[in-house]
């Protein structure tokens, strides 16, 4: 199974996804924002696949810095720029894997699509 984790090596989510894929033996190769960026059109089929609420993390200190401006009406193609100029913005980590998409790390949701 071909699995690629999208993220940041230092981000906690991030490193417990990856130690869950190993214990399981499940190999994976791993995209870090921080050294290779985030893809525009990538980023916008993730947004397309799962919703912009799921992808784009609100939660995080990167949002909260943000500009009043930046954070006024978000849509998908601005949210889309800012998550590409930010990539600390993109919910971590993202697994691309053949049967479609995982946002965020929930151990039950992603035994059900990796088993």
């Amino acid at each position: 199974m071909a699995l690629t984790v999208y993220g940041i090596p230092n981000c906690d989510t991030v490193k417990k996804a990856r130690v869950w894929l190993e214990a399981r033996g499940i190999a994976c190769s791993f995209h870090d924002y921080k050294k290779a960026g985030a893809d525009a059109a990538q980023v916008a089929r993730w947004v397309e696949q799962a919703g912009l609420d799921r992808v784009l993390n609100r939660a995080g200190t990167t949002f909260r810095k943000l500009s009043d401006a930046d954070k006024a009406d978000i849509d998908a193609a601005k949210a889309v720029a800012l998550m590409v100029a930010q990539p600390s913005l993109i919910k971590r980590p993202i697994v691309e894997h053949p049967g479609g998409l995982l946002v965020g790390f929930k151990e039950a949701e992603w035994a059900a699509a990796l088993a």
